[in-house]
């Protein structure tokens, strides 16, 4: 049987075993169309969207010594300073699995006080049956909605309103929407 990127199983042991690495190391949150897809959703997609917060460079080496020890490779390059580089300049990185290009984790440094206020509102969604930090419900309404906007991220966000109803605050997601419109538009 081929493995396909899209194989909710697949895409949960990845960000699971990616995070259970993380979780030593950083504070993280999975963001983005993942928490729609492991929350239920069936679309495809071929990487997982991770923010970490700034780490120091020997920090960050001490990370990336033990995702390759795990089985991690860094698309961009082999090197943790040249790595840390691109982190610091605000450029995502990409990690798969050695010889599997697919599926891959999109990762980033927190880049501004939204992104802090994601860290303070991270939580751990029950009902996905992955034991990894989310940026919160609200919070991805409020991106998809107001920042991302394609039909894909609209539909996310749709799919999220109505699986967590008893989770969406109107306000909040407004709260939200405005820090974005002040911070990234």
């Amino acid at each position: 049987m081929e493995r396909q990127a899209s194989d909710k199983n697949i895409l949960n042991q990845f960000c699971n075993d990616f995070c259970e690495i993380l979780e030593d190391h950083v504070e993280y949150i999975v963001v983005s169309g993942f928490v729609a897809i492991a929350s239920g959703r069936t679309r495809g997609t071929e990487d997982i969207d991770i923010i970490i917060r700034e780490m120091k460079r020997n920090d960050f080496e001490e990370l990336h010594k033990n995702l390759v020890e795990r089985g991690f490779v860094c698309i961009q390059s082999p090197d943790s300073d040249e790595i840390y580089d691109y982190l610091k300049n605000k450029t995502s990185v990409r990690y798969s699995r050695k010889d599997v290009p697919l599926p891959e984790i999109e990762l980033k440094f927190g880049k501004d006080k939204l992104d802090d206020y994601q860290f303070k509102t991270k939580e751990r969604l029950p009902l996905i049956g992955l034991n990894v930090w989310f940026s919160s419900v609200n919070m991805n309404v409020a991106f998809k909605e107001e920042l991302l906007k394609s039909p894909k991220d609209l539909e996310d966000a749709d799919y999220l309103r109505k699986i967590y109803k008893d989770r969406i605050n109107e306000e909040e997601i407004g709260k939200v929407k405005q820090m974005i419109n002040e911070l990234r538009l």
